[in-house]
């Protein structure tokens, strides 16, 4: 292993020499942490997720954050699948598909076809259509974006805002896009709320500032609701018109006045320099406890080697350490127990919580459609119904995500003897893409009768009262059609009409009733089974991290025990070349150690200086 000199040697330098040490010490699962670790240090891709409800120009966005038209733009198009774009040599697109059972699939499609492609495509021969990835020449994406445009959430059979929360989770940052015609609306700031409870990096672009003169009134609006609702976004007014044009003629002041410049600066201060901490913070953990690991059981073997006679008594502490160690995991091992309980109920809990809130919005919708004519209002009552279920969905998805993590806080604590215990990054989203698709749909209501059958109704009613009447009133020497006959008609008609109109009325409150609970009950068929299959991701997550950090102790004294012990039956005559070697591994595993801990007090020290 390379002397190291701290903050000097490159990160994968370092964790490649602590890699080779790992594996001369057949220590496979150190082996195995330091590569996840050291895979991110050598691609540090930012996963940039784009979103917001319809019609806010998210398409129009990524073409001008890109220089390139990639997505369609148009009063009738609009994003249906989440598209990923990242970078590569050609211009390439796949599809990504899935089936119950089986592995993620990826099937190419032409390029220029990318949003000509939807759910029901026969290019995916009953498959469910997770996303479209796209590789294409772009500086932007050269130097490590990759760009997430999902479907608008929010309107009817639109993407289901939940679905947004899990790629927000996975996310390094989001952009909510929000047209500069009105300031945020109150389920916009729903869901913005609900993105920066998921994403540490939460932007707010006013987009279409060049239609718009009044859009610096709407951002001082948004600030103001922003800062009432205590959310800890960025607010940054962009114009992707401005932008296109800036680029098509070099203009520098077009450019700043598009605003991309402020969201560049973002990028780069609230994103790259993010994760870069966040990575070099992962990487000083891992060769920190890889150095004492690997320490342990170097120097039980050198310790042996330089006094024979006091390396039986070492080996002899090093079995009483693997016995308290082994005592230690049995008691440990209630981990376990608090884990499948912690799950057990959290599964409960979050089903309950969904139901509880997808009833209360039925009841209120069955209230408001028993006092009112659905048919006059079913669009209002569409768009509320999927406001609210997104709402509700997001709520549930939230709660999950803040179970889970005080569950992962309470399993570590059952480690409070070995030390810290790092927590393991739990997202509730788990990178599932698949619920973007919405989960049901509402079916239009049968439209009342025109003006011509309700005047029929009431002429047919009318009949049965004028000749009624009028055959009365013939023998008093009358006509049929009188005065009286002719009154009768009206009033019978009218009653008819009125019984008619309310039946209707009955007929359509009892058909958007039924529309709103299957349409409900879809949602929570759909939402029961993403539910379900987050949760057992969320228990395998803990399950592995924890059960590695319960072997990883014992491991350790079993390796320096077998090395104790080993040392005791060397030569002497190799027992000085062995300790040469020792020493120099020794001597590389401490600057191994204090290079991690010198990263962490820069770490320490720079975080101290941010938040300050």
């Amino acid at each position: 292993m390379t002397v190291l000199a701290p903050n000097v040697v490159p990160l994968a330098t370092v964790l490649s020499d602590t890699v080779a040490a790992a594996h001369a010490a057949g220590r496979d699962d150190l082996v195995g942490r330091l590569e996840k670790v050291a895979a991110r240090v050598r691609d540090p891709r930012h996963r940039i997720v784009v979103t917001g409800q319809l019609g806010q120009g998210k398409s129009r966005f990524v073409n001008a954050l890109l220089g390139l038209d990639v997505c369609r733009v148009g009063d009738d198009a609009t994003t249906v699948l989440p598209l990923q774009l990242s970078y590569g040599e050609r211009e390439r697109a796949y599809l990504v598909l899935t089936a119950p059972g089986t592995d993620e699939s990826r099937v190419e499609i032409p390029f220029d076809e990318i949003g000509d492609v939807d759910s029901r495509t026969p290019l995916a021969q009953g498959r469910q259509v997770v996303r479209i990835e796209a590789e294409l020449p772009s500086q932007l994406l050269a130097d490590g974006i990759v760009l997430i445009d999902t479907p608008g959430v929010g309107g009817h059979g639109s993407a289901c805002a939940a679905g947004v929360l899990s790629l927000a989770a996975a996310a390094d940052a989001v952009l909510v896009l929000s047209d500069a015609s009105t300031e945020l609306t109150e389920p916009e700031l729903t869901f913005v709320r609900q993105i920066r409870e998921m994403c540490p990096a939460v932007a707010v672009l006013l987009s279409k500032t060049d239609l718009y003169p009044h859009w610096r009134q709407v951002l001082d609006a948004d600030r103001n609701h922003v800062a009432r609702a205590e959310i800890d976004v960025a607010l940054i007014p962009v114009s992707a018109l401005l932008r296109a044009h800036a680029l098509r003629l070099q203009d520098a002041q077009l450019g700043s006045e598009s605003g991309f410049g402020v969201l560049f600066t973002f990028l780069r201060d609230r994103v790259v320099a993010r994760d870069q901490a966040v990575t070099r913070q992962a990487v000083a953990r891992e060769l920190h406890s890889a150095a004492e690991h690997l320490a342990l059981a170097l120097g039980s073997e050198l310790v042996a080697l330089r006094d024979p006679a006091g390396g039986a008594a070492a080996v002899s502490e090093l079995q009483s350490a693997r016995a308290a160690a082994e005592e230690l995991q049995r008691r440990t091992a209630s981990w376990q127990q608090t884990l499948t309980d912690g799950i057990t109920d959290l599964v409960g809990d979050v089903d309950h919580d969904l139901r509880d809130r997808l009833r209360g919005i039925a009841r209120t919708g069955q209230e408001w459609i028993d006092e009112n004519d659905p048919g006059r209002h079913w669009g209002a009552i569409t768009e509320w119904l999927t406001g609210s279920v997104d709402t509700a969905l997001g709520e549930n998805l939230l709660m999950t995500h803040r179970r889970a993590e005080l569950l992962a806080e309470r399993i570590a604590s059952h480690f409070a003897e070995v030390g810290a215990v790092d927590l393991p990054e739990v997202h509730a989203g788990m990178d599932d893409e698949s619920n973007l698709a919405g989960s049901g749909s509402l079916a239009d209501l049968e439209p009342d009768i025109g003006f011509t059958s309700k005047v029929l109704v009431g002429m047919r009613g009318s009949y049965g009262g004028v000749l009624m009447i009028g055959l009365a009133t013939t023998f008093a020497g009358l006509a049929m059609l009188n005065p009286i006959s002719l009154g009768a008609g009206l009033i019978v008609g009218g009653k008819a009409y009125r019984d008619d109109k309310s039946a209707r009325l009955a007929r359509r409150r009892i058909e958007a009733n039924g529309e709103v609970r299957r349409f409900l009950d879809d949602v929570a068929f759909q939402a029961a089974k993403d539910t379900k299959d987050r949760l057992h991701r969320i228990h395998r997550a803990l399950r592995d991290h924890f059960a590695g950090v319960a072997e990883r102790s014992l491991r350790s004294i079993d390796a320096s025990l077998r090395a104790a012990q080993d040392a005791a039956a060397v030569a002497a005559t190799h027992r000085a070349e062995r300790t040469v070697v020792l020493e120099r591994q020794l001597h590389a595993v401490a600057e191994l150690r204090r290079y991690a801990e010198s990263m962490q007090v820069e770490l320490r020290r720079a975080d101290g200086t941010v938040s300050g």
